[in-house]
């Protein structure tokens, strides 16, 4: 097979083993290389090459990029993925059984405090002195602006004696031990406080639902105070308080008959009836602040 110029001449491929460079056929046996064809061949296998190059970068660039990408996905499930602690013990050095009962503290607060009330409802724990001049004392009264002038006191063992009408009778029945009595004077009207003492609050109580209009208790004159509401009209009050009941009468010291348009006398009744009120239940108070602190 002649292998001539004009014969099959093989194609060289650079990447293709034992293929053959190609060279010039020229008029001498003493062949020479044809640069030009090498210079295209080795430009051919660059170009090749920087390709392979740049595909394998970027593989390589998706490969570490999804590595990092795993890395933080990972790193975030280790930190807190459920979003509970990190640093929590190992299972089994927790304790098994969590239904022992959270410890228990006495308790720290104070007592409640003692009720006043509770010392002026029953003759057991009412044992402070009691007197007119305890209850009422000093030389005059002052209810807001108004200034009233002391006048005779008076204290007994007979309750019916210091009292008038029906009262006798409901202050006896109920067992009634003691009366009281004050009078106070101001601008001609005048005002006497009895107050009936019990042994308990339910019969003080009873005795104050059973007085009636008619139910009085005595005047008391003297002492700058002259004699009033023996034969005139007046005005009178009845309530209670724990184991006293508390009554006034009040009128002019004229002997004028009180009306409905006599406000000075109803404002001097109510200023004694709320000054009794306001002194048993200081009675109690002092009791109570004395039994707390001894």
């Amino acid at each position: 097979m002649s292998y001539g110029q004009g014969g099959p001449q093989s194609q060289w491929d650079p990447w293709k083993p034992q293929s053959q460079q190609p060279w010039s056929s020229g008029s001498g046996s003493d062949q020479t290389p044809d640069w030009a064809a090498l210079a295209e061949a080795s430009e051919t296998r660059n170009k090749r090459r920087r390709v392979l190059f740049i595909g394998g970068g970027a593989l390589a660039t998706v490969a570490i990029g999804t590595a990092v990408a795993m890395a933080m996905v990972s790193a975030n499930g280790d930190n807190n993925a459920s979003g509970q602690p990190s640093n929590l013990p190992a299972s089994a050095s927790l304790p098994s059984d969590t239904s022992d009962p959270a410890p228990s503290f006495d308790p720290t607060s104070a007592p409640p405090p003692l009720d006043p009330k509770d010392f002026i409802s029953d003759v057991k724990k009412d044992t402070a002195p009691l007197s007119a001049e305890t209850l009422f004392p000093g030389t005059q009264l002052t209810m807001g602006e108004t200034v009233y002038k002391k006048g005779p006191t008076a204290d007994t063992k007979d309750c019916a004696s210091a009292t008038r009408g029906s009262l006798p009778k409901v202050l006896t029945t109920n067992g009634c031990t003691r009366v009281l009595r004050v009078s106070y004077v101001k601008d001609g009207v005048a005002v006497t406080v009895g107050v009936a003492v019990f042994d308990t609050e339910a019969k003080a109580a009873k005795a104050k639902g059973q007085a009636d209009r008619k139910s009085f208790v005595k005047s008391l004159d003297g002492k700058g105070v002259k004699s009033f509401c023996n034969a005139a009209i007046c005005r009178s009050t009845t309530n209670f308080y724990g184991r006293y009941a508390y009554f006034t009468v009040a009128g002019f010291i004229n002997g004028k008959d009180v009306t409905t348009k006599d406000t000075k006398v109803f404002s001097t009744g109510d200023d004694l009836a709320e000054f009794t009120f306001r002194q048993i239940r200081r009675r109690g108070e002092a009791q109570a602040s004395a039994a707390a602190n001894g």
